[in-house]
């Protein structure tokens, strides 16, 4: 560590023949000039003066403005706020209207689907309902001509038989058996 040596000097003015006398006592040389850190009392009243000024304008002129100034921005953060809650209350009004409005044209939608279903089905019954009695009809007209085809059929068939067994039991027994027993026993066959 080092320490600092502060080195005084005299006055320039001090005349070294003349001792002079400071607070009674000759031989001790007082300084003219005042300490550094003791003001003198004109910089006391400047300063006392001035505090005194500055202090009457901060009360009376700056401070009034600046609590102005502060009150206005509170009442327009306040004014802010208030209206910003206004419209968010207004926006979800609007957002709850919109859904009912939307619920009643999704009722309505789903009203006018259910509808057109309703009506396709039944459209789509009629028309199954006409398809199926024409193809009733049709397969009643198709079952009739194959009853009629059957009867033209057997008749031609049971001919036939009726040949191929005369001519069977002509072979087997050596003579031609009568038309009514083979026409009798054809009929019983084809009746089973």
């Amino acid at each position: 560590m080092q320490s600092a040596v502060i080195h005084l000097q005299e006055s320039e003015t001090h005349d070294e023949s003349e001792p002079h006398t400071c607070g009674g006592e000759t031989g001790v040389v007082c300084p003219k000039d005042p300490g550094p850190i003791l003001p003198e009392m004109k910089e006391l009243y400047w300063g006392g003066g001035s505090f005194i000024v500055l202090a009457v304008l901060m009360r009376f002129v700056l401070f009034p403005k600046v609590k102005k100034g502060m009150d206005a921005r509170y009442n327009g953060i306040r004014d802010a706020h208030e209206s910003a809650d206004a419209e968010r209350s207004a926006a979800r009004a609007e957002v709850a209207e919109y859904e009912a409005q939307l619920a009643g044209v999704k009722a309505e939608a789903a009203r006018l689907v259910e509808a057109a279903r309703t009506s396709l089905e039944a459209e789509r019954q009629a028309k199954l309902a006409a398809v199926n009695a024409a193809i009733g009809e049709r397969r009643a007209a198709a079952m009739a001509q194959v009853e009629a085809a059957k009867l033209a059929a057997r008749d031609q068939i049971a001919a036939a038989v009726g040949d191929v067994a005369g001519r069977a039991g002509e072979l087997a027994t050596g003579r031609r058996p009568s038309a009514k027993v083979v026409e009798r026993v054809v009929s019983e066959v084809m009746a089973r």
